[in-house]
Order: structure tokens, then sequence, then C-alpha cells
């Protein structure tokens, strides 16, 4: 049993937690501000992506990862003008950046370098060992910050506003549609820091859908954690180890199908999804908008 629940599982856990958290955060805040955003897993192919990109050209992986922030940067903007300004339905507009995301993204790495499937090898963001890279602290550290933002200042209490009754944020001069803008852009760029954790940290090369399905892991912990940024690391830590787990049964030789502990993150990400163990309360305005706004 002690053998089982080893340091290297915990280091695993921490590892493949990270990048959800990261999105997690970013969905938090999105959904917070009162917008529904399934756009992560674009956002962190996208992120994932620009960062091999980026590192390619420039030889640095810390301009990859500049230019993976400006990529987040620029899609949570273009989610947030459908979703805000032209008020299309979100999750049909969230629904649009994750196939533009795996399908330019496929496009691009052919047309890059010759091939599908995969890009060539990059230089990987520096470590802090054990295998984990600089953007790990960074990632939990995340955690405390985002909740100090939300419930300890102005701002952030004017996007809970925004989130729970915009039409009332409004009628006191909250620009309901400005603090949403902030709050998708912020989401799209920490999704694809999470992507280009995978790309540039775990790894040195970026690979087609390599976010499998992560984004949508990291929404289901922002749902499982009850919108609360505490709440949203310890379901991505739980999702987390039941990622690790896969090749941690693999090292021990342990006699557990892998069928099911590949699936294992996926159907807890169902049971979050559906409030099996926990019922959750979203934010009241989300997809709501302001009136005359």
């Amino acid at each position: 049993m002690f053998s089982f629940f080893s340091v290297a599982l915990l280091t695993a856990t921490l590892r493949s937690a990270a990048p959800l958290v990261f999105a997690a955060m970013g969905g938090l805040l999105s959904e917070r501000s009162g917008v529904t955003n399934i756009a992560l897993e674009g956002f962190m192919l996208m992120g994932a992506f620009a960062a091999v990109a980026g590192a390619w050209f420039s030889g640095n992986p810390f301009v990859g990862l500049l230019v993976a922030i400006i990529t987040g940067a620029v899609g949570g903007a273009i989610f947030a003008f459908w979703a805000i300004s032209l008020r299309a339905d979100q999750i049909v507009a969230g629904t649009a950046i994750v196939l533009l995301g795996l399908g330019l993204t496929s496009f691009l790495t052919e047309q890059i370098w010759g091939q599908a499937g995969g890009s060539p090898s990059v230089e990987r963001l520096p470590s802090i060992g054990a295998g984990m890279n600089i953007l790990l602290p960074f990632a939990y550290l995340l955690v405390p910050v985002t909740h100090w933002f939300l419930f300890r200042t102005k701002a952030g209490l004017r996007v809970l506003a925004c989130g729970e009754n915009p039409v009332a944020a409004q009628s006191v001069g909250i620009d309901v549609d400005r603090y949403r803008f902030a709050m998708v852009i912020a989401s799209g760029v920490l999704a694809s820091v999470g992507g280009a954790y995978l790309s540039i940290g775990d790894l040195s090369q970026f690979t087609t859908n390599m976010a499998a399905g992560r984004g949508f892991i990291a929404l289901a912990a922002v749902i499982f954690g009850n919108w609360m940024p505490w709440g949203a690391m310890g379901a991505a830590l739980l999702f987390g180890f039941a990622q690790a787990l896969r090749y941690h049964v693999q090292a021990l030789n342990l006699p557990i199908s892998q069928d099911i502990i590949i699936a294992l993150p996926y159907l807890l990400t169902l049971i979050a999804v559906t409030g099996l163990f926990r019922q959750s309360t979203p934010p009241a305005g989300v997809g709501k908008h302001p009136t005359g706004g």
C-alpha cells in the first residue's frame, strides 16, 4: 500500500493536474463573469501549437510561451466578440472555437513542417526537478491569486456581480460587457498557457489533438469545485491523479485493465458534470445578457 502511494505518484499527479489548473482558473473567471465557456479545449490546442511554433522559429521556449499567451488572448477576444458583442449562443460559439483549434492546428502543422500528426522536437522550458517544468508552481500559485482577485478586490467583486445579476450590475453603472470581455480573454490566455505546458513543458513537440479532452476536464473541475478556485483546484488534482494512475499502474505492473485506467478521468468528468455526488450551483447570470447593453 505504501509503495503504491509514492513520491513518484505525487509528482506525476501534480504534473498531470497543472495544465488542468491553468485552464480551470481561466474557465472559472469566464463563468464567474457570466459567460459559459466550453472553448477551453480549443484554447489549449491553440496554445500548445503556438508555443511550439514560436519556439521552433525563434529557438527559444520563452518566446514560444509568449506566442502562446498572445494566441490565447486573440482567441479569447474572438470568442468574446461572438458570445458577448454579437450575442451568439455561447455553447455554439465555444464549440466553434474547439473545432477551429483542432482543424487549424492540424492544417498548420502540415503546412509548416510538411508532416501530419505532429511537429519536430523543440527546446523545452527549464525543469525545476523531478521532471517538473517552471510553469508548475505558477499553476498552483494562480489559485490563491484568483481567489484573492475575485473576493478581495473591487474589480473581482464587479466580475461576480456581472455573473450573478448582469441587469442589476449594469443598473448601478458596471460595464458588464467590458468585464466579461476581460475575463474571457483571461480565460483564453490561461488555457493557452496550459496548452503550452503540455507541448513545451512536459513534452518538446506538438501533436494533433494533444489536449485530448483536458479542456473539457478543466471545465468539469470548475463545476465539481462549485465555481470556487480552491474547489476547482481540488477537482483538478483528482483528475490529475486519475491520469497519473495510468502510468503508475504500468510501472508497478499491477493486474488492472488499462482500458479502465485510461477511461477513469473521463468517467470522473461525467460524474462531475452530472452532479451525481455533489450538487453544484452555477452563477445565476451565466449565459444571460444585461438588457439594453
